[in-house]
């Protein structure tokens, strides 16, 4: 147990030197950076240095304890945020059970069939290539015609779809390979007992997935808040962080700083998405014996 907690420790220490590194090149850049861009060996891609593209770090932390408006009722600009990432949280939760649930279905169906997985893998990758921006809008528009049994889509559940459409291929490939590592020795076991597909899938197959399972949910943790923030910016819905990312852009020139209260309330959600699989794998695998790495 201290051995594990110590090794947090060093993780979360670690991420908090990460972020602070950032932050000093940010600055560094700032000072040694051309004003109005640059070219790097012929090509414009160094970024504008200027307080308008790239305002300081104080500014942006400092902005989220002002209003968002120059009203009297203005409400603080952390609160705003907060309220738009927890919208945007349960969406993402919804696409990442929807994504997990059909990753995990496809990887036990390719470790049962060989010819699935030869059929269907391809097509799992490809799947990867459609850009969401393109197809928010359609699933937008299908989900919008949908009504089973009384059941009316709601317009938040594509935004979820969308989430789920990105979550879905990480699980399902680390799945497989998780499914697929178990020891040729102990599926010989298996067999030798008379078990049952289903029974050696659960009580062999997926607790040899775990180490591979775990990495793969946390990926699709923050594929599904990628999915769900594109797919606000995308279709315009209201009440989530990609709208507000959407609205404070709007006044990026008057206010460049109100802008990355939004950006980084978008990437905290995806650190909070991420953590909750983390958290979940500490608290259901905690008696599991860690395996060894070399």
């Amino acid at each position: 147990m201290n051995q594990q907690l110590r090794r947090a420790a060093y993780r979360t220490g670690m991420f908090f030197v990460s972020i602070a590194l950032v932050a000093v090149l940010w600055e560094l850049y700032k000072v040694i950076g051309p004003e109005k861009g640059g070219k790097l060996f012929g090509v414009a891609i160094l970024p504008r240095a200027n307080d308008t593209a790239m305002p300081h770090i104080w500014e942006m932390l400092s902005r989220y304890a002002e209003p968002e408006m120059r009203s009297p009722n203005s409400k603080l600009i952390w609160f705003v945020v907060l309220k738009g990432a927890f919208y945007s949280f349960r969406l993402a939760l919804v696409g990442f059970i929807i994504g997990s649930t059909i990753g995990v279905a496809l990887a036990a169906l390719m470790t049962r069939f060989k010819t699935m997985e030869r059929g269907l893998l391809p097509y799992l990758v490809i799947s990867q290539t459609v850009p969401l921006i393109a197809l928010a809008p359609l699933v937008v528009s299908w989900g919008g015609k949908l009504e089973i049994f009384g059941f009316t889509w709601p317009r938040w559940l594509s935004a979820s779809v969308l989430g789920a459409f990105l979550a879905f291929f990480p699980i399902a490939v680390g799945t497989l390979r998780g499914l697929k590592s178990a020891p040729a020795a102990s599926l010989e076991l298996m067999d030798s007992y008379a078990a049952s597909w289903k029974q050696t899938l659960f009580k062999l197959r997926f607790p040899a997935a775990i180490p591979y399972m775990v990495p793969a949910f946390k990926l699709g943790a923050s594929g599904a808040v990628i999915g769900v923030v594109v797919a606000e910016i995308s279709t315009g819905l209201k009440g989530g962080i990609g709208r507000l990312i959407i609205e404070y852009a709007r006044q990026a020139t008057g206010d460049p700083a109100k802008v990355f209260t939004a950006v980084f309330g978008a990437a905290g959600l995806g650190l909070a998405m991420a953590g909750l699989v983390a958290l979940a794998d500490v608290l259901l695998m905690r008696n599991r014996p860690k395996e060894t790495t070399t």
